[in-house]
């Protein structure tokens, strides 16, 4: 079965100018954007088998992937109603 990566903007879809302008005016929120699509894509190579992780490697990178996106969804959800 074959996993597609999920940018940011496929995760809230509703906010793409949103992270479009935080990304240009908030430099960690465009840091942090950066390293979710990086582990991200790192997570589906896994997924998909064409890179091997151990499953524990795996699974501290889908933490990781989670703890970034709530740290982007809290910051979005400030700058979409500041």
């Amino acid at each position: 079965m074959h996993i597609d990566h999920h940018p940011l903007t496929s995760e809230f879809p509703e906010h793409r100018e949103a992270i479009h302008n935080l990304k240009l005016a908030d430099a960690h929120f465009c840091r942090l954007a950066g390293e979710f699509e990086s582990i991200d894509k790192a997570v589906t190579r896994a997924e998909n088998g064409d890179e091997h992780l151990g499953d524990l490697a795996l699974e501290v990178l889908k933490k990781q992937r989670l703890a970034i996106k709530d740290q982007l969804w809290s910051m979005l959800q400030k700058g979409v109603t500041a």
